[in-house]
Order: structure tokens, then C-alpha cells, then sequence
């Protein structure tokens, strides 16, 4: 179950080397092609089926990922523009019941596209100074930029992971 539910493993930070950034930078860049290919020629059946035993289906898991990165582009952006500022944080368990949860997964990756092209242009503009830059978590506290980029490039391969995975043990 824990692989199911980790498929690529937990999220664990101890630090980002140059090269470990540029990579992130990279996964960023690329989740909404990913996302796109995993979900690919999917039924609306499909779309419905969860990952896991009391999982997200696929059609939410995209949907959460466009949610996740909206947030995560913002905190970013605010970091960079304000002095240690709060984060406002999401519930993911209650926006993934909102109606535009139900809907298609095409709204999240255009959404996503768009909004990953404009998060990669800032990223490549930053200086390693800028990574440090601090903004104060609603829930875990103070955190630099560094951690947001290392967490938003695992967060995306991770529930990806869960659409790819379950294609494969279904045989789609």
C-alpha cells in the first residue's frame, strides 16, 4: 500500500546543490507535458478510477496538481516580491470537491501550461541568492524558496506517478 501511495517515495529535503536546482527547474518546466502524456487516450472511465484503494481518481489527481502549482506559483512570486511574507494555505482534500474538480482534466492542463511557461521564466531569472529567499508557511513556518522548488518538482513527479503506475498495473 505504501508504494501505491509513494510511488516515487516521500518527500525528503536536506539541502539543493546548483545542479539538483537546475534538474527541479527542469521538472517544473516539463509537468504539464508529462502530465499530459500520462493521461493520454484515457476513457472517461479511466479518468474515474482511483490510483489506490481510497484514493483520488485520476481526473482529480490532475485537477489537484493545477490546484497545488496555482499555489506554489504564488508563493513563489510572493517571496520573491515581499520580505518573509505569510502563505496562504489550501485545504487539497476540500478544493478537490469543488465543482471544478468534476469537470475535464483539459481546463487543468491548459491552466497548467500557461502557468508553468510564466514559474519557469521566473525561475530561470533567479540568482542562487534569490532561492534563499524566505516566506513563512501557514503550517510548517519559515521556508526558503529552495524547499518550495524541491517539494513543487517531487509533487508533480509523485502524483504523476500515481496516473502512470496505475496504467501499467491496468494494462491501459
Amino acid at each position: 500500500m505504501e508504494e501505491l501511495k509513494y510511488p516515487i517515495g516521500k518527500f525528503q529535503f536536506g539541502g539543493i546543490s546548483a545542479v539538483e536546482r537546475k534538474e527541479r527547474v527542469e521538472a517544473i518546466r516539463n509537468l504539464p507535458s508529462e502530465l499530459n502524456q500520462a493521461i493520454a487516450g484515457l476513457t472517461e472511465q479511466q479518468l474515474d478510477t482511483p490510483y489506490r484503494e481510497g484514493g483520488w481518481t485520476v481526473r482529480i489527481v490532475v485537477h489537484h496538481i493545477a490546484d497545488a502549482s496555482i499555489v506554489f506559483y504564488t508563493r513563489s512570486k510572493t517571496a520573491l516580491t515581499e520580505d518573509v511574507p505569510g502563505t496562504v494555505g489550501f485545504s487539497d482534500q476540500e478544493w478537490v470537491k469543488l465543482a471544478d474538480s468534476k469537470g475535464a482534466p483539459k481546463s487543468s492542463l491548459l491552466m497548467l501550461e500557461g502557468l508553468h511557461v510564466r514559474w519557469s521564466a521566473i525561475l530561470d531569472a533567479m540568482k542562487p541568492e534569490d532561492f534563499e529567499r524566505k516566506y513563512t508557511h501557514f503550517a510548517r513556518g519559515e521556508e526558503a524558496v529552495d524547499f518550495l522548488l524541491a517539494y513543487a518538482a517531487w509533487h508533480g513527479k509523485h502524483h504523476t506517478a500515481h496516473i502512470t503506475q496505475l496504467r501499467k498495473r491496468m494494462g491501459w
